[in-house]
């Protein structure tokens, strides 16, 4: 079993280990990896994309049906292929979002990197990004990944969450904390 196998557990973790040593049997591991982020994408970005995925009024042949379709349009692997039309035939599209979380996990375990979520107030620029990750890296004394989302309520300032580490240096934080200060002082 993988070295990284230990931090996921449960379905999407047997499925996801199961791809990640095929994956890396096949030496398709950053093929793979790149599918399954533009499949999370997908079920973040696109409503009717999640239902097809979780929704119990499509049959599985209609999901696979769909899943295909959208996989060979996208150029996927033929490995993703395989592996989500699986999904569909044994009824576990339910799960895909988590197992491309729990494979993302075991990449970065394999490759040595850490992920740091980042969530800021307005998309960052790649000086800006560089420069998060160059803290980032001296910080953790690793190499990061940066998996990053805009949500606008932040006002300003950015969340950081590595491991189970976080830093919120967002505005939104900041007044809330000054609102309590303020109702204290009352």
């Amino acid at each position: 079993m993988a070295s990284g196998a230990s931090i996921v557990a449960g379905l999407a973790g047997r499925y996801a280990t199961a791809l990640f040593e095929l994956a890396l049997e096949q030496g398709a591991l950053d093929a793979i990896a790149q599918d399954l982020a533009s499949l999370q994408s997908l079920l973040h970005d696109s409503a009717d994309f999640k239902a097809v995925t979780t929704s119990p009024l499509y049959s599985r042949d209609e999901q696979a049906k769909a899943m295909a379709a959208i996989l060979e349009r996208a150029g996927a692997n033929p490995l993703t292929q395989n592996f989500v039309g699986l999904l569909a035939e044994k009824r576990r599209l339910f799960a895909l979002g988590d197992i491309c979380a729990a494979f993302r996990k075991l990449v970065a375990d394999h490759r040595g990197e850490v992920t740091a979520e980042v969530v800021s107030a307005r998309p960052l620029t790649d000086l800006q990004m560089g420069a998060l990750k160059d803290q980032l890296r001296s910080a953790m004394g690793r190499d990061i990944q940066v998996e990053s989302r805009v949500d606008a309520a932040l006002i300003g300032g950015l969340i950081v969450k590595v491991g189970s580490r976080m830093i919120d240096a967002s505005l939104a934080t900041r007044l809330a904390n000054l609102e309590q200060a303020m109702k204290k002082a009352q």
